[in-house]
């Protein structure tokens, strides 16, 4: 039994002189890499060193640019604003007058038909009332001569029928 023992200890020995040997060369691999990788950062970085200058002073031109465009929108908001007062206290004022003017005009407009109203009722007394009675005069005066003219006495029966209209 110590033959087998001994067996598997050179067996499992071997095993791990194995994954030690595997170990040693996977090291010296990424050792390898690591170095490829060291010179690719060393060739890169001046690169970015030089992309990184560039980056600060687009940074600083664009908020200079920035802070000029806020400049300007400001001042820009600023006038829009005073405009803004100006036409409103325009727009007011305007309809402050508009609104006086209508009143002037609906004054004007009723004191016209006061006096067209006057005047209707100064020709209807003035004219037509006396019209009317002259016309009854006219018609008295026809309905007379019409009488005397007519020379016949009147029938009987003419008179009769006058009579019974006034009873």
């Amino acid at each position: 039994m110590d033959n087998n023992v001994l067996n598997v200890l050179v067996v499992f020995t071997g095993v791990a002189a194995a994954a030690l040997v595997i170990q040693a060369l996977m090291l010296v691999m990424i050792g390898m890499a690591v170095l490829k990788l060291r010179r690719n950062v060393t060739e890169m970085l001046p690169k970015v060193e030089e992309l990184v200058t560039t980056t600060k002073a687009t940074v600083d031109q664009s908020r200079k640019q920035i802070a000029e465009v806020t400049g300007k929108a400001n001042d820009i908001l600023d006038s829009t604003k005073a405009q803004l007062v100006k036409v409103d206290s325009l727009i007011t004022d305007a309809s402050d007058r508009a609104r006086v003017q209508m009143d002037r005009m609906e004054l004007v407009l009723d004191d016209t038909m006061d006096r067209a109203q006057s005047a209707v009722t100064a020709v209807h007394r003035g004219i037509t009332k006396p019209l009317r009675e002259l016309h009854g005069i006219a018609a008295g005066i026809r309905a007379t001569f019409a009488y005397l003219l007519r020379g016949v006495r009147p029938s009987v029966d003419q008179v009769t029928s006058d009579e019974e209209m006034f009873i």
